[in-house]
């Protein structure tokens, strides 16, 4: 177990390296997660074998629980390596135990990506004195645990890509552009296009957004090899009219659609449907093996509010893939009731606000 040297730009590259290739590896586990995420704090872990080559990472980030001097470390979709390796694992875990004396932390948690039933893997950190809450109820996890995905898609060409999508997916994403909709990567030069279309996305659709500062640290943060912001316009009267927008990551062999939105305007013009076709082409070209839709909350439920999610994105003939979720461990077991209590608090606040936005959105619709 080695706990990283934030000073030695060797081992930081090495250790990129590992994390940006590996199978196992995500974009929050990149060490320029924390260059996005820069009001926690961060640290990291390292495991090798027998030879001094790396088998394993962790990337941490820290936040300060106010008043009561402790915090909360947590490893977003970490580890990165193989979880069915009883040894890589424990080994990590040694290091995340020293990072939580060093930095006073009441509970850790990691949500590795395997899929749910994986029995082994849930058996082997429950082992490790984890808890863990089997089946999480929809919206109770920090990371969706119901995800769409394209997978396999490596060494396919467009073509073949696009003959499995559903018909009517295939014939709007060759009107949108006889219809004059065009898609480009952009940088954070568009943002001033794509943060209104994501405020009229959060009402219309009664959720909470991120600030326009958040998405310029992704952008930057992350970098053009890594994260990349989609805008789809369409030229009316010597103006450029943004349709649609997203913000995606491409990270160890997978490009993920992290955040979406689009105009209550125009709608006719598919623009949602050019823009993940874009997107799409972007996973084939960089030769990934999983385009990933993200989360589709309640999309077994036809009569959720939701569900419009799961409908667009199922026509594009992926599958539904579900993790097991979030693995707590808990080293302050009183704190962790006082800080709870008061996060109930908090989150109770927050579904109030977010059952006005709703209701106000029903309203507007009526």
């Amino acid at each position: 177990m080695e706990i990283i040297n934030k000073s030695d730009e060797k081992l930081l590259a090495e250790y990129e390296q590992f994390a940006s290739t590996s199978k196992y590896g995500n974009f929050m586990q990149s060490l320029k997660w924390p260059k996005v995420k820069d009001n926690w704090g961060w640290d990291a872990v390292i495991s090798r074998d027998a030879d001094g080559n790396i088998r394993g990472t962790c990337l941490i980030i820290i936040k300060k629980v106010p008043i009561f001097g402790v915090t909360f470390m947590y490893a977003p979709h970490g580890p990165v390596c193989d979880w069915s390796d009883k040894e890589v694992m424990t080994d990590l875990f040694e290091g995340v135990k020293v990072l939580a004396k060093k930095y006073k932390c009441y509970q850790f948690m990691w949500d590795p990506c395997f899929e749910e039933g994986d029995d082994k893997c849930t058996k082997l950190i429950e082992d490790m004195g984890f808890k863990h809450i089997h089946k999480a109820a929809e919206l109770t996890t920090i990371q969706a645990r119901n995800n769409y995905m394209l997978r396999n898609i490596e060494g396919k060409t467009p073509d073949e890509v696009m003959a499995t999508f559903k018909p009517d997916w295939r014939n709007r994403i060759r009107k949108a552009p006889r219809k004059g909709v065009y898609c480009k990567a952009c940088g954070t030069e568009a943002l001033d296009d794509f943060y209104p279309l994501m405020q009229a996305t959060g009402i219309r659709d009664g959720f909470s957004i991120r600030s326009k500062e958040y998405f310029v640290k992704m952008l930057n943060g992350l970098g053009p090899e890594h994260c990349r912001l989609f805008m789809c316009y369409v030229d009316e009267d010597g103006k450029q009219i943004p349709l649609s927008g997203a913000v995606t990551t491409q990270y160890a062999g997978k490009t993920c659609y992290v955040y979406g939105a689009s105009a209550n305007h125009h709608r006719n013009l598919y623009p949602n449907y050019l823009m993940q076709w874009t997107m799409i082409n972007w996973a084939l070209e960089g030769k990934n093996y999983i385009y990933d839709f993200q989360g589709i909350p309640f999309y077994n439920d036809e009569t959720n509010p939701n569900y419009g999610v799961y409908k667009f994105k199922k026509g594009f003939n992926g599958e539904v893939v579900t993790y097991e979720g979030e693995f707590f461990y808990i080293f302050k077991p009183f704190m962790k009731k006082v800080v709870d209590f008061c996060e109930k608090i908090v989150m109770d606040r927050h579904e109030r606000k977010r059952q006005k936005l709703l209701k106000n959105r029903n309203k507007d619709m009526q």
